[in-house]
């Protein structure tokens, strides 16, 4: 008989979503469009970046995205998107260039504002200089752009 109370007493529960929220409290969400603010500038990037953002907390919680007035907000912009040499070859030229973006989240929890920060989250790719930056910025800015919301979920919700 102890041992079956043990057994009941002593419960688990797992989230395979990775999003630790009390939905009796929290049940809705307001994610702002993020403007770009970089001085370069690729047009699609912020369009990617809004719908990503917005389709990872659809997918992956309960959340009710509303315009305005959420129990969650986020908001912010994206600062830098640039790109560098990241390796030399031996002939003295660029072997690799590293391509990276920036964003800066404003997050503020209306149910709890303990939890509310501003923070950037950087992700970065690199290519092949013998490439043109134009041939791979499609693939490698959505390749940034869904590092970057996975980023912001679990800085937001995941409480990891």
């Amino acid at each position: 008989m102890l041992l079956t109370m043990v057994v009941t007493a002593c419960s688990v529960s797992y989230k395979f979503n990775g999003a630790s929220i009390d939905y009796s409290k929290t049940k809705t969400i307001t994610i702002a469009d993020f403007p770009i603010r970089a001085a370069y500038v690729w047009g699609p990037m912020a369009s990617l970046f809004n719908n990503q953002l917005k389709d990872e907390f659809n997918s992956h919680t309960r959340l009710v995205q509303v315009k305005r007035d959420g129990d969650l907000k986020i908001e912010g912009e994206i600062t830098r998107y640039d790109q560098r040499n990241k390796s030399v070859s031996s002939e003295g030229y660029s072997a690799q260039t590293e391509l990276s973006m920036t964003v800066n989240v404003r997050f503020t929890n209306n149910k709890n504002h303990a939890e509310d920060f501003e923070q950037q989250f950087t992700a970065s790719q690199t290519y092949d200089s013998t490439r043109s930056l134009n041939s791979v910025q499609e693939e490698l800015v959505g390749l940034m752009v869904k590092d970057i919301c996975e980023q912001i979920f679990n800085a937001t919700v995941a409480n990891w």
